[in-house]
């Protein structure tokens, strides 16, 4: 599907929104961001997931609901992420949803998902990751 522009004073708010919770998550403050980032959640229109800033806003929400440990809220966002436009192949959000699934024992898809993220960015995308994630791929696959 392809993803169309959202009015300039819609994205300026959400832009103001995740900019906000960026600066909140940066800072540790991950449900303090979460609410931001829902606030520009919810003035994206419907139908959502046609919308390029939904996919940015969902991977913000899903990497702070990770680094606070709310792992369902997480995979929630990620894999209502995934349909949105230029989700699939997004080296991150491969990275995050394999890093829940992997922490909810479904190693499988983890290692699906982590394999994707590796493919897309390298071992580069795992730098700053706990090193257990690489190194369960490791056991799942021979990597360069």
């Amino acid at each position: 599907m392809k993803a169309i522009e959202l009015p300039s004073t819609v994205l300026d708010a959400i832009t103001r929104f995740c900019a906000d919770g960026d600066l909140l998550a940066a800072s540790g403050k991950y449900e303090e961001a979460i609410a931001e980032y829902n606030r520009a959640w919810e003035i994206v229109p419907e139908p959502k997931n046609q919308w390029k800033a939904a996919t940015w806003i969902l991977a913000a929400i899903a990497d702070a609901a990770f680094l606070a440990g709310y792992k369902t809220s997480a995979r929630e966002a990620l894999e209502f992420a995934m349909v949105c436009p230029d989700a699939i192949g997004n080296p991150f959000l491969h990275l995050r949803l394999g890093q829940v699934l992997l922490d909810t024992g479904e190693h499988d898809r983890a290692a699906d998902e982590l394999m994707r993220a590796y493919m897309g960015a390298g071992a580069d995308v795992f730098a700053i990751e706990d090193e257990r994630y690489l190194s369960f791929l490791r056991s799942r696959a021979a990597l360069g």
